[in-house]
Parts: structure tokens; sequence; C-alpha cells
């Protein structure tokens, strides 16, 4: 397969707090990386100069009129408001008539008012992450005392929502919420959420020589944690708040995976990396300027080296992380390749492919037997829209055939 990295945006997320966060979310995977940097002079917070040699190349090595700067953690809330402000500065003095879009995701439990002006002023895009109704989402996503956080998420929604900040909802699907589809879905309807996206939590525990630690992607072995979802839940889960959305919301809900598959059956970029073709275009750096293949790649195998050393273009565009996009499909199994579905899945995240085939071949998506359940229940409705869509018909018109039922 042919790869023209300079035909898509370099997209980099960033770190700025590094793991460090004012939660304990139990299921959270990125915690454990201040493992990496557990030494005095790696302090978890990224300095201007740094800020600076980043903002430079990554402005710099852009083909694209529009970019993007993603602040990601741990909680990028805990740099303060003067850190934002200073990169704002330096994205103006480094644009060079570019123009510049800035995302933000948080646990949202330190925001006040004076952020929510700040990001709405400067037109930030904020993602929130909260898992559902208080049962569901305090069942995880706790303080590292073991307190409920469901209150203080949902005072930051209302700060948003009260300031004008646009916003969506990124939860996470564990082994308890997955069993509740329609509450999951009717409280992001009910509290005024338009953008919804939701991933699952899949997991493992290996034994390394400095203990317990995740699997790195498809690193074979290690027992699932308790909170990863299984196959058939994922599945029931997708189909069940499937229905629910098709029948009301087309066109008033935006939900992620959806419009995501909507796209693949288009043969459009789906706007996901998961049910993208390929990897490699989108990576993320550590605090330190570290640079790693991806979000959820971030051990010592996948760092592609330091910003202070090489340069971003050198970093992303090596023959290293060309290859790490490119295994996503040629790594894919015999199944894989023969399922009918394949367009719509390109065999989803790498960091999933642990499980063996019916041939026996490795590399076998975790959650395939959930999503082909979700793709043959949604498959008609999905040649439906796409036959709208073609004859220049919004595909909201799906719910008339529901109309009656």
């Amino acid at each position: 397969m042919l790869s023209f990295p300079f035909a898509r945006p370099l997209y980099v997320m960033l770190k700025p707090a590094g793991a460090s966060c004012n939660l304990a979310c139990r299921y959270c995977y990125y915690l454990e990386k201040s493992r990496l940097y557990d030494d005095a002079a790696s302090a978890s917070a990224m300095s201007d100069e740094l800020l600076e040699e980043f903002t430079r190349q990554y402005l710099e090595a852009q083909t694209m009129p529009q970019v993007l700067f993603t602040w990601h953690g741990g909680e990028p809330l805990l740099r303060p408001l003067s850190f934002y402000r200073r990169a704002l500065a330096l994205q103006r003095k480094y644009a060079r008539g570019r123009h510049i879009d800035n995302c933000l995701q948080t646990n949202g439990t330190l925001l006040t008012d004076e952020w929510c002006e700040f990001l709405r002023e400067n037109r930030f895009l904020v993602g929130i992450s909260i898992d559902g109704p208080q049962p569901l989402h305090d069942a995880y996503r706790l303080t590292r005392g073991g307190r409920s956080t469901f209150d203080a998420v949902m005072r930051g929604i209302r700060l948003l929502q009260k300031h004008g900040v646009e916003w969506n909802a990124m939860a996470v699907v564990h082994r308890l919420n997955a069993e509740q589809p329609l509450e999951f879905y009717r409280f992001f309807r009910d509290i005024g959420c338009q953008y919804l996206q939701f991933t699952p939590v899949v997991e493992r525990v290996v034994r390394r020589g400095d203990g317990c630690s995740l699997a790195a992607g498809s690193e074979q072995g290690g027992a699932l944690t308790d909170h990863s979802v299984t196959p058939s839940q994922w599945g029931r889960f997708l189909c069940t708040l499937y229905d629910e959305w098709v029948r009301r919301d087309v066109g008033r809900l935006f939900v992620q995976l959806f419009d995501a598959t909507l796209a693949n059956w288009v043969g459009e970029p789906p706007g996901v990396c998961s049910l993208s073709s390929s990897c490699g275009h989108a990576a993320v750096m550590e605090h330190n300027g570290d640079v790693y293949s991806c979000d959820h790649f971030v051990f010592p195998a996948y760092r592609l080296g330091n910003i202070r050393r090489q340069s971003l273009t050198q970093l992303l565009y090596s023959e290293r992380q060309q290859q790490f996009g490119r295994q996503k499909t040629e790594g894919l199994p015999r199944q894989c390749r023969e399922c009918s579905y394949l367009f719509a899945c390109h065999g989803e995240c790498p960091r999933n492919r642990f499980a063996v085939d019916a041939y026996g071949e490795p590399h076998l998506n975790y959650l395939c037997a959930g999503y082909r359940q979700y793709f043959a229940h949604v498959a008609a409705d999905m040649d439906f829209m796409r036959a709208e869509l073609e004859a220049g018909r919004p595909p909201a018109n799906v719910m008339l055939r529901y109309s009656g039922r």
C-alpha cells in the first residue's frame, strides 16, 4: 500500500502536565505513565521554552491551512491559565496566516467562571470526561481519596453551558455502564449534550520485572482487568444505543461512532483513528518533549525521540512511524481480510488486537464479535442513509423509516 504522509495534516496531542491528574480513575491507562518520568529532573510540567519549541516546529511542519492544537492529560487544567495564554501568544507568533483551533480534554472538576470565559473568548472546543448518570460515573471515576466526582463534573458542565463554551462528552464504556445502554444514552441527551464520543475499556495487566503494568497494544498475554468490556457486551451496547438514537436523534445529537460508521459506508475518511484504514498520522508529545507513536502506545518501544534533538517532521515522517501506520493493514489476520465489514472497521485499534482468529492467526481484535454484531445490525440503515446522501437528501430521513413502528 502506497503512503503519502504529506497529503494529510500532521497531528500531535500535547500532554502539558504529563500524566499528573487530580483524580484517580480506576480504569485510567495514563496514570501509570508517570513511572516513565519518576526522576526529579522530569517534573511533569511543560516548560515555556519547550512550549515555544513545539509550537514553532508544529506550525512549520504543517502542509494544511488549518491547524489543530489538542491539550490532553492527565489533567491539562493543572497548568494555570497563564500557561495557555502564553500558548495562544506563541500560536499567533508562528501562525503565518494559518487558521488555528484549540481543543482541550478535561475531567471538568477544575473549571471556574474565569476558565470558562477564557475558553469561550478563545473558541476552545472542550471535551468533558463523564461516564453517564451518577451511579455509573462514580463506579470508577473517583478522587484520590475514593470520593464521588459526579457533582463536580456536572458543575463544570453547567459552567460551560452558562458561558456558551462549545463542549462534547467523552465517555468510557466499562463493564457496568455497558449493561445499561439506554440509561447511559438518555442521560447525555437529558443534560443537553449534542456531541457524544465513547470508547470501550479494554485493558490487560502483565507482570514485568518492575511489577504489574498494562500490556502494550497487541502484546500477547495478560489478564483483562475487571472493568474491561466483553465483546458481547460491546455488541449489545452499540446495537441498543443505536436503536434509540436512530429513532429520535439523527441530526440532533451527533454520536461519533455512528458518524464514523456512515463515513466509512460512503467512502469518506471516518474522522476517528480507530476506524481508519491506517495509523501513524497522530502522535503524542509528553511534557518533556518525548514523542510517541500514539496516545495508546506510550511505552518505551514506541518512543520516536525528543523534539530537542530531532524535529517533529523527522520523527513523524520517519520510516519507523510510517511502518507503525502501515502495520494496521499489513498485520490483519486472515479472518479480517475475508470479512465483509473490513471496509467499516479496518481491524479497529491495534491496541485491542491480541485475540486469535478462526484460522489460528494472531492479532484479531478482541472486540471483533461485538463490532460484527453492530455492523450487521446497522447495515440496512447505513445503506439507506448512503442513498439519501447520494440523492442530496438529509440522512435524518432514516427516522421516517421507523415512524409508526
